[in-house]
């Protein structure tokens, strides 16, 4: 029963998107899975082509891939719509009857919470308040609305049964393991679990369908909004190092500091992490820009990445060279993860 899930392993913005539409386009799965809400954007760019998706699975890309949205995750109606028309998607995504929808009524709210807006950071999306509604039991699912009538479906049953065929099923999951609720900086953390059991839950399927975790790492740490941030360098250092960054989804600054191998131990082992990827190393060795092979990396970057594999104690699978998709390399199947 493989399922093959993608999780961050910092605070997000680590390139888990770039990595699934990756693994969509090279393991060509069956479906595709995305969890979570749509305070997550993720980044896709392929071929010269620049797309910022905060519903959609990055699976996009494979035109042969059936796309999913957990039933556990919430979706702005305007948000999902616009890139179900903008992509072309109808006949090929759908999201659980059950998953929550986000009305503006939730933004308006959560706009208004100083407390969210002021010291958390929140990205006033309206998935926190949405998601207090969905635990008083009063939210609207996407059954109730006649406009998503033929986006709809039972995912879990549809899952379930391709599953049980030998499908490939690739997950990704939403944000980054030390913004989770429950184990990451609280009260400085989002309004869900962000765990690779969590996209299991959303999902509804259980942890024994699962055969490879690959938690994302990027080869620097970043973070929006507030909360601690070991190590942060000063605005002014990231943009001197290349490592200066902004949201998908707000468009603020993100908070720099260099990779943190306590952060990336806690998150592999609370995965029960398979393997890892690493993204953005050009950023920190820029000859290797784009390099598609481990042999044109250069000694240096290959010396860093053998000693994070040594620290951290599983093998890294897939290194992010540049933002296009296809500068990846891919070191699977020497390690015996294809």
């Amino acid at each position: 029963m493989p399922v093959h899930i993608v999780v961050g392993g910092f605070f997000g913005d680590e390139g888990k998107g770039r990595i699934a539409a990756y693994l969509a386009l090279s393991r060509r799965p069956w479906g595709s899975a995305r969890t979570g809400a749509t305070n997550a954007g993720h980044t896709v760019v392929h071929r010269g082509r620049v797309w910022k998706l905060r519903a959609s699975p990055s699976s996009f890309l494979n035109p042969e891939t059936r796309l999913y949205i957990a039933r556990g995750a919430l979706v702005d109606l305007e948000v999902f719509l616009s890139e179900v028309e903008a992509l072309g998607l109808r006949g090929r995504i759908w999201l659980d009857y059950k998953t929550g929808i986000i009305t503006s009524e939730h933004v308006t709210r959560e706009r208004s919470d100083q407390h969210l807006m002021k010291r958390i950071g929140s990205t006033g999306t309206g998935v926190g308040t949405a998601m207090v509604d969905r635990v008083l039991r009063r939210l609207r699912l996407a059954r109730d609305y006649p406009e998503l009538e033929d986006l709809v479906t039972d995912t879990q049953l549809e899952m379930l049964e391709a599953l049980d065929q030998g499908e490939l099923l690739l997950v990704e999951a939403s944000q980054g393991y030390w913004l989770s609720l429950y184990h990451g900086t609280y009260p400085y953390v989002t309004s869900r679990d962000t765990t690779a059991a969590a996209a299991l839950s959303e999902l509804g399927l259980g942890p024994r369908s699962v055969e490879r975790i690959t938690v994302v790492f990027k080869a620097y740490v970043t973070r929006v909004g507030a909360g601690p941030l070991p190590g942060e360098l000063p605005h002014e250092k990231a943009v001197e190092l290349g490592w200066a960054e902004y949201g998908t989804v707000t468009g603020r600054p993100r908070r720099v500091a260099p990779f943190n191998l306590e952060l990336a131990e806690r998150a592999i082992r609370a995965n029960t992490a398979t393997d890892m990827a690493l993204t953005k190393i050009d950023r920190v060795f820029p000859e290797a820009r784009c390099r598609r092979s481990w042999e044109e990396l250069p000694r240096e970057a290959r010396v860093w990445i053998e000693e994070v594999e040594d620290k951290l104690g599983i093998p890294v699978t897939l290194i992010g060279t540049g933002e296009d998709v296809e500068c990846t390399i891919d070191l699977s199947r020497e390690k015996g993860m294809e």
